[in-house]
């Protein structure tokens, strides 16, 4: 197998752009955090968004994003960047990289930060304008705030592409929020162990863990639909929806370049198209605020189902459980 032939061959220091799928889900879980600290308390009427503006709430939804979000650049800066020389201010192209899964995780990665940041303002009972314009305004500023970082770097660079992909992920769930008053289409996120990251473990993450984040070959990424949104029959359970998924597989470097002498053919990198069920937990029927919050959360990851799968090339396959 070709990744057996240059296993060694790939033990180099060329670190592309791909490792910001790393960055992007740092800036996100850490605003994360902070929403589901909140989950400690038992009361269930915490949970419940306020009809009407909560000064209270509103003041420590400020607060905590004015101390996290900084303190997460922060840390960002002295964990990622501080060991990378420094650059004027540039751009790169990097859109035909990594066969655009990168981009793809940057609308996954955008559309959460600007529902997060949307959210946090209904529970403080700010009303819906503002929840769209400073809400999910300041997840696509969040997110793309590491595009400055990058810009900065002698490493790698600022990418048009990127913000591209940042204004579409936030613009996904604003739109619907215009469109429908709710989010009948959910991106949502998977992952199986793929061989790939033995080849490269520095940068493509040497165990299971690291690869989640790291291994473009593992990741899927899905638009959930909702079907009793769009067909209106009592026949369709509510919480069933339809995914359409997107994937690909045999990368190890961002393009296929000559690398130590050793080229991958394009034969090796596949995309891959899904289509599968889903469940939106979010319609499952529950009292309890908390529970509610904890399947809002969850909702984020695809549920492994049966799977009808097509590459680029024609090949068609299918999966009685995909991950």
């Amino acid at each position: 197998m070709v990744i057996e032939y240059v296993h060694t061959a790939f033990q180099i220091h060329y670190e592309p752009k791909h490792t910001n799928s790393l960055k992007l889900i740092i800036a996100f879980f850490f605003l994360l955090i902070t929403h589901l600290s909140w989950a400690q308390t038992p009361s269930n009427s915490f949970f419940t968004p306020a009809d009407s503006l909560h000064t209270n709430r509103l003041k420590t939804v400020v607060i905590s994003e004015a101390v996290a979000i900084p303190l997460g650049f922060v840390g960002l800066h002295q964990l990622w960047y501080k060991n990378y020389p420094k650059s004027d201010f540039h751009f790169i192209n990097d859109n035909y990289e990594w066969m655009q899964m990168d981009k793809v995780g940057h609308v996954y990665s955008a559309y959460y930060l600007s529902k997060l940041g949307a959210d946090l303002l209904r529970w403080s009972g700010v009303d819906e304008k503002k929840q769209l314009i400073y809400g999910a305004g300041l997840g696509f500023v969040v997110i793309s705030t590491v595009e400055v970082f990058d810009g900065f770097s002698a490493q790698w660079g600022a990418s048009k592409g990127d913000w591209v992909a940042n204004a579409t992920g936030s613009g996904l769930y604003v739109v619907q929020q215009l469109l429908w008053k709710e989010q009948k289409i959910v991106p949502k996120f998977s992952f199986h162990y793929t061989p790939y990251a033995s080849a490269r473990p520095n940068l493509l993450g040497d165990n299971f863990s690291n690869q989640i984040l790291k291994d473009y070959n593992g990741q899927t990424y899905w638009l959930s639909v909702n079907l009793r949104s769009f067909i209106n029959a009592e026949k369709i359970p509510n919480w069933l929806n339809l995914a359409v998924g997107y994937g690909a597989e045999g990368m190890v470097t961002a393009e296929n370049k000559l690398v130590n002498s050793v080229f991958f053919p394009e034969k090796e990198r596949t995309r891959q198209f899904y289509l599968s069920l889903d469940v939106d937990l979010r319609k499952i029927k529950t009292k309890s605020a908390f529970l509610k919050t904890i399947f809002e959360t969850v909702n984020m990851i695809k549920i492994p189902a049966p799977t009808f799968e097509i590459n680029h090339r024609g090949a068609v396959k299918g999966h009685l459980i995909y991950f």
